[in-house]
């Protein structure tokens, strides 16, 4: 057995996205960029060596680690203990309850509340969580969708309290719906209402909070559901499309809206892949805003964008594993020009990361940073023969497949037909399969595993019931204590703006500021706008 182990298995004649792959490279294997004009330097369009000419060397990517669990106090404790130990910005998850637009009161919220982010109901919970925390310093991303207008008002809501200028306030709320139909099911709204939300957003931020990242467009989510790195590209790059349209239809300029859009990737395992991944995604949108939305603005055509390590490699059996897995691909980020980073911990697998992981997790970001040397030069696997053809084979089946989404009507009408979950679906389907087989080797899983009574019990971050049960009484208690009547008149006009056309934006501020619940804005708008049926997924 232990000979079998030393043993190397066959070399791959192809990567996950079917790319042949070849035992050497040489000059001959690196075509110039197909459908794309333009210089090589970084800085320069189309961008695929990184938007910034000087990369890492004048300023450092965002270590942003991605934290929230039980109550607004639990999570603010965690942010405050990583801002001590380094972090350079704050990543919030939110619990299923919050993301589906319930108070933690409601019915359907029962159990859930704090298991998998942190509850928030009411501009309150807000505070609490944000307290002591500089809003006009630190920037925070909000890991939101279907309400994410609504937690944004909140945000809002609570800068203007303490005096804070809205101008003075950076970040990034996901704000991206289309994912969710095709790869996580957080929705509420049918597409159209979805994406009138998104616009307001987009048209009330360029006015009124210009250093905000109104949408971060995820092909996170569609490769953790499955697909393949060329699919993670395409798809997101057509979603983006669909929005910019959806801002061209609204009466919003691109060169004034494009600006703020960000991207969020995942960085698997196949580190030359992820890197070439990660060039390929800034080359097709450079050309995407420029050539097809007429952009004249290199802001605009500059692909930004925040890496997670990706959850879904990350193996329940011997955890420690997944500290190596995580430092790869966090260096796969690195080399591919991450803006902003978050390092999963290691024991993620089984449950919210325990403290201590977390900070491993970001001490692996800062090891690379300030140990590794690779933050010294920019691009510098750029010339690579394997990594430049890598770059152009992804980029050219990325081109195609986004052709295939246009020819069927774009992102939405692909959503709709059910035909952009199936091809997800499909590929997640041959991964598994490949995994079961034998053929893609997970260490610890499908080769080299321990015995079960070789595994070592490992610590895990618990949600006390008992936390559930105080925040239900919080919300109850919040709503007894409030102006009732001046929370009704301010839903109304939540309710007569979403009848309307009029921006909603300033209208979620009014209400949640003064006093109306997260679940009760919702509420309004689940009456007006209805809730979305899942589309059945097309074999």
């Amino acid at each position: 057995m232990a000979s079998d182990g030393c043993r190397r298995p066959p070399a791959r004649s192809e990567n996950g996205s079917g790319i042949p792959l070849k035992p050497c490279y040489d000059a001959a294997d690196v075509p110039a960029p197909a459908g794309v004009t333009g210089g090589n330097e970084p800085g320069a369009f189309p961008f695929r060596r990184g938007t910034r000419a000087d990369g890492y060397r004048g300023r450092l990517w965002t270590m942003r680690q991605y934290a929230g669990f039980a109550t607004a106090a639990e999570s603010n404790a965690r942010y405050r203990y990583l801002l001590a130990r380094g972090t350079t910005g704050l990543s919030v998850a939110f619990d299923l309850p919050t993301q589906l637009g319930y108070d933690s009161d409601a019915p359907p919220a029962r159990g859930e509340v704090g298991k998998v982010g942190v509850a928030i109901d009411h501009v309150r919970d807000m505070e609490t969580l944000f307290d002591a925390i500089p809003l006009d310093h630190v920037t925070v991303s909000m890991t939101i969708n279907a309400p994410a207008s609504i937690l944004l008002a909140l945000l809002l809501a609570v800068a203007r309290r303490r005096g804070i200028p809205f101008a003075a306030l950076g970040g990034t709320i996901q704000n991206d719906v289309l994912k969710e139909y095709v790869a996580r099911g957080t929705y509420i709204f049918p597409p159209g209402p979805s994406m009138r939300l998104v616009t307001d957003v987009m048209a009330y931020c360029a006015a009124e909070v210009p250093q905000w990242n109104t949408i971060s467009i995820s092909g996170y989510h569609i490769r953790e559901a499955g697909s393949t790195a060329v699919e993670e590209i395409a798809f997101t790059l057509s979603n983006a499309k669909a929005y910019l349209r959806a801002a061209q239809t609204a009466g919003l300029a691109i060169d004034e809206i494009a600006p703020r859009m960000s991207f969020f990737w995942n960085a698997h395992n196949d580190l030359f892949e992820e890197i070439a991944k990660f060039r390929a995604a800034r080359e097709l949108w450079a050309s995407i805003v420029r050539d097809e939305f007429g952009s004249r603005d290199p802001r605009s055509q500059m692909l930004r964008f925040h890496t997670q390590t990706g959850g879904s490699t990350l193996t329940a059996q011997e955890p420690d594993n997944n500290i190596v897995r995580v430092t790869l691909q966090a260096l796969a980020a690195v080399l591919g020009g991450t803006q902003s980073l978050h390092t999963n911990g290691k024991d993620e697998a089984l449950a919210l990361p325990t403290a201590q992981a977390a900070r491993l997790a970001l001490r692996t970001q800062q090891i690379i940073a300030y140990e590794s040397g690779v933050a010294d030069v920019v691009d510098p696997l750029g010339g690579s023969y394997y990594v430049e053809s890598l770059t152009s084979a992804l980029a050219e089946r990325a081109r195609a497949l986004i052709r295939e989404v246009d020819d069927l009507g774009g992102s939405i009408a692909a959503i709709e037909s059910g035909w952009m979950q199936g091809r997800v679906a499909d590929s997640a389907y041959h991964a598994q399969e490949a995994i079961e087989r034998a053929q893609t080797v997970v260490v610890g899983v499908n080769a080299f595993a321990e015995t079960e009574a070789d595994t070592v019990p490992i610590e895990l971050q618990r949600i006390d019931p008992a936390l559930e049960r105080a925040q239900v009484e919080r919300v109850q208690r919040y709503r007894a204590e409030r102006d009732a009547s001046l929370v009704a008149g301010r839903l109304d006009d939540v309710r007569r703006a979403a009848e309307g056309s009029t921006n909603l934006m300033p209208r979620f501020v009014e209400a949640v500021d003064a006093g109306a619940t997260l679940g009760e804005i919702c509420d309004v708008l689940r009456a007006v706008f209805g809730r979305h049926v899942a589309f059945e997924v097309v074999a």
